[in-house]
């Protein structure tokens, strides 16, 4: 991840009380951030929770209906998008097939007034293209490509002009789940190096949880938590952040004793549950309807004779289904207190202890404090 201990004052992109709507729809609803220099900024969000108009008011595509975007420093609100410092990756790429792959890097460089010298034009082009493993193909044609090498030209041809930021909408969609992987290692090392702010659009968590220093998660226009990756999955706010965030057990009852950050969950089965409520989520008192939550890899699963600790919470059940997934199995285990229950467990507790199959009786145990307790809002 970027070092932002010498930037960290400077802003790249900040949002004032942004609003966006489309006649009666409000895309974009009061939002307020800063974007620091040098992040590696992801927006993360269900299909029409406002990501995709965020990222097309920093382009310029869309202006605000109220507030103000400002790009380091300077309102650009009425400004068209080919005079930001900014360029833009989009999902499909938007390659010209009529060009070979040094002509699509440089089409920017020839569109400036005064337009450099060919020299310059090519000098800078085999720069890019060596920034992005691709020295040698620039008389190739984009449709001689495969698609992780496409999207490396998509990359150049955004980067060549130096912007202030790129934004990414969605540019690994395209592609299988092997090639997404490297090339979400090779946007990090490529974004460390050249050292400028990437905003990332993206309604996978895995991608942004894998690839950004900052996440904003949105829903329905508005920010619902922003944070760093790790802060949003140990600390979610509610359990919307929670859901979308990683995998995740939840109980649902009522609150029958809020104490500070230590709560007391009464279940719809009866069960009384103690867990912490996140350090900055809005208080929980008594007689409120709320959530435990219970990451699946936080929970232990054994043979059910097997004793736990004291402190432990236990429950016993049945496996319905185990999924191997190489690094871990992930069980589905159906149990009388809370219905069906997901664990993930590593490969190596499984070496060494047992697998379990279909049908199995087991019993499950967690830490009180791998509990959280969570509003729905």
């Amino acid at each position: 991840m970027p070092d932002h201990s010498s930037n960290s004052n400077e802003v790249d992109i900040e949002f004032r009380n942004a609003t966006k709507r489309f006649e009666n729809v409000v895309a974009v609803d009061d939002v307020s951030l800063s974007v620091e220099r040098g992040a590696f900024f992801s927006f993360l969000g269900p299909s029409g929770c406002g990501k995709t108009t965020s990222l097309r008011l920093i382009a310029g595509f869309d202006q605000p209906s109220e507030g103000d975007v400002f790009i380091s420093g300077a309102s650009v609100v009425g400004i068209p998008p080919h005079k930001r410092p900014v360029n833009m990756v989009f999902q499909q790429y938007a390659l010209f097939p009529h060009m070979d792959v040094a002509e699509n890097i440089g089409y920017g460089l020839r569109q400036r007034s005064p337009k450099p010298d060919r020299q310059d034009i090519t000098r800078r082009v085999d720069e890019t293209l060596e920034m992005v493993r691709l020295s040698g193909y620039g008389k190739r044609r984009v449709w001689e490509l495969s698609g992780g090498q496409q999207q490396r030209v998509a990359l150049a041809r955004a980067l060549i002009n130096h912007p202030t930021c790129l934004l990414l909408d969605e540019p690994l969609a395209a592609l299988d789940r092997k090639l997404r992987r490297e090339m979400q290692i090779e946007l990090q090392t490529l974004q460390r190096d050249v050292g400028i702010t990437f905003i990332l659009v993206t309604h996978d968590q895995e991608e942004a949880l894998s690839m950004s220093d900052r996440i904003c998660i949105m829903r329905e226009g508005r920010i619902v938590q922003s944070g760093s990756p790790r802060e949003l999955y140990d600390e979610p706010l509610n359990r919307y952040v929670a859901d979308f965030v990683g995998k995740t057990n939840f109980f649902d009852g009522e609150i029958i004793e809020a104490r500070d950050s230590a709560i007391t969950l009464k279940s719809e089965s009866g069960q009384v549950l103690v867990g912490v409520q996140p350090k900055k989520a809005a208080p929980l008192v008594n007689g409120s309807r709320a959530c435990v939550a219970v990451r699946p890899e936080m929970i232990s699963i054994n043979a059910a004779d097997k004793n736990v600790g004291d402190d432990s919470i236990a429950l016993h059940g049945e496996v319905m289904n185990r999924i191997f997934l190489g690094e871990h199995s992930e069980y589905l285990v159906a149990t009388v207190e809370y219905g069906e229950v997901m664990v993930l467990s590593p490969k190596s507790v499984e070496n060494s202890n047992r697998s379990f199959a279909p049908g199995d009786r087991v019993s499950l145990s967690w830490r009180p404090e791998s509990v959280l307790v969570l509003g729905d809002t």
